[in-house]
């Protein structure tokens, strides 16, 4: 009889980051009170994988002011998207979990919105593992309850950007 350890298995499974950006932002700058506090994916990213693999990231976000360095930084590093949203995300990322769903294993939803309830139950009717990445303090309990893993984002994923320093003006000559 041989033993198998649990580093023998490979893991195959292939996932999708949603992330809904305007509430993670609200999220993290309510549990630090400070708007300059912003999600390090660096670390977050790998940390959600868990030894999978990643096969589509969307940040989806309202408004039209949007972070170029960050579009790059998630394009370079995960050849992720990031998707202007005409109002609120729930319904573009909505129809991106729908059309991935037979596209992948796993659903990784990055918020804490009650909107996403019913989602989530259709996800999983369709057999997809879906699981919720978001701040404990502002995440419903009951799209925990529904949801096959809940992910606890918490300072140690996230950073506060210095604040810059005005510029000193020089004395006329």
């Amino acid at each position: 009889m041989s033993l198998h350890r649990p580093e023998d298995v490979t893991i195959s499974q292939s996932v999708a980051i949603l992330i809904d950006g305007n509430n993670m932002e609200r999220s993290i700058h309510s549990e630090t009170d400070d708007t300059q506090t912003m999600l390090n994916f660096d670390t977050l990213i790998p940390k959600l994988l868990d030894n999978r693999g990643l096969n589509r990231l969307v940040y989806f976000r309202e408004g039209k002011h949007i972070s170029t360095k960050l579009q790059e930084r998630l394009h370079a590093n995960y050849h992720g998207s990031v998707r202007p949203c005409h109002k609120s995300a729930d319904i573009p990322l909505t129809i991106k979990a729908m059309q991935l769903a037979s596209k992948v294993d796993t659903i990784i939803i990055m918020s804490g919105d009650s909107d996403f309830i019913e989602l989530v139950r259709h996800l999983k009717s369709e057999g997809v593992r879906v699981e919720i990445a978001a701040v404990p303090s502002t995440t419903s309990h009951l799209l925990v309850e529904d949801a096959d893993h809940f992910h606890r984002i918490t300072e140690e994923d996230w950073f506060t950007l210095a604040p810059k320093k005005p510029l000193r003006k020089r004395p006329i000559k």
